[in-house]
């Protein structure tokens, strides 16, 4: 059974006719066409399938796509702006962030979201902490997330 299922992707009106309960990391990837969103492990807890969800941080291995209904959804391909990159997908780029790439998207995700809320009482380490890397010691995520909130003007990394 299928459904029309209608939302923002960022930035854009999508619609398609999925069902309702499939996961929407599979429709970001399978119906929708955008393969930046990755699988991990499929159970919410590495963080490489992060994306907002009306602003908020969600694993999309864990949504079901009818809760997308009539929402902004954005991915790590809507982060780029008038074909320039967001100033942590680059620096993730230049510091070395970025290693295999399967939890990459995920962790700028998570990194933009922190960036992004000054009230946040969260110090680095922990906002990142539901993100997963095994390819790294972490370091160069950390590097990169900081130059990155220089970039941006965040005045306190905390």
């Amino acid at each position: 059974m299928t459904a029309k299922i209608s939302f923002t992707l960022n930035g854009k009106p999508w619609t398609g006719n999925v069902h309702p309960l499939k996961r929407l990391l599979d429709t970001l990837r399978e119906d929708a066409g955008l393969t930046g969103t990755k699988e991990g492990c499929g159970e919410g807890e590495c963080g490489a399938c992060t994306v907002f969800l009306d602003g908020q941080v969600v694993m999309s291995c864990m949504v079901p796509t009818c809760q997308a209904e009539g929402k902004k959804v954005t991915t790590i391909e809507g982060l780029v702006s008038d074909g320039d990159l967001h100033p942590m997908q680059d620096c993730f780029i230049q510091e070395g962030g970025a290693q295999c790439g399967i939890c990459t998207p995920g962790m700028i995700m998570a990194a933009v979201a922190y960036a992004n809320d000054p009230d946040s009482a969260e110090d680095m380490r922990e906002a990142l902490a539901g993100n997963l890397c095994r390819c790294t010691g972490y370091t160069r995520i950390y590097e990169s997330v900081k130059k990155a909130m220089e970039k941006m003007s965040v005045s306190e990394i905390r």
